[in-house]
């Protein structure tokens, strides 16, 4: 099965599943875009219009995203995007740690076929999953390696939107993106651990 086929798969899984969320939403919402990236984007879950439309990050918060891509020059289209819960939650309310395991084997899914070089988290949700413990205003910014990934967190584009004070801040860290990558690429390998360390590399 090529990679093209693997991703189908992926996503008729997720759109015929039915889990503890499905009942209560219009639609399960696959991610999507370029299976080959070497950036995957990872938010909390879908929303009002990204339910409707079936397509993560179509909403505002999308739009405010795709706005931060064109400034290092990329589209969507380029790159992956995904969330964490792949329905949306009731009334827009945070997932809860059972849903978010429920959806778990998704996202790994996602995650094995297209092994990014750089997982940039999207809120704290996102970071919570990967590594607990940090606070998004801490660390957001700031690229970590943890194991063999390396995670980029940054603000919601959602929060950025709400507090018009954490819109510059979310598009200059969009902005270290290219840069992150090139760093990336400099990395030794990740030394076997167990468990991984966590580091700070840029």
């Amino acid at each position: 099965m090529d990679k093209q086929a693997q991703y189908q798969a992926i996503v008729n899984d997720i759109k015929q599943h039915h889990c503890s969320l499905r009942d209560g939403c219009r639609q399960a919402v696959p991610g999507e875009g370029n299976i080959n990236s070497p950036v995957v984007f990872i938010g909390e879950g879908p929303g009002k219009v990204e339910d409707e439309l079936g397509r993560p990050f179509v909403g505002p918060a999308g739009k405010l995203l795709e706005e931060a891509l064109t400034q290092i020059g990329w589209q969507r289209k380029d790159v992956y995007i995904t969330n964490i819960v792949k329905c949306r939650p009731p009334n827009n309310r945070d997932p809860l740690p059972e849903e978010v395991v429920e959806h778990k084997s998704f996202l790994e899914a996602e995650l094995s076929l297209i092994q990014p070089k750089l997982i940039v988290l999207l809120g704290r949700h996102a970071l919570h999953w990967f590594l607990p413990g940090l606070q998004i205003s801490q660390v957001r910014g700031v690229a970590k390696r943890f194991g063999s990934q390396v995670f980029f967190p940054v603000y919601h584009p959602a929060a950025a939107l709400y507090d018009p004070k954490l819109r510059a801040t979310f598009l200059s860290d969009i902005n270290k993106i290219p840069l992150v990558l090139r760093k990336v690429d400099e990395l030794p390998p990740a030394a076997s651990q167990t468990p991984p360390a966590q580091t700070t590399i840029f």
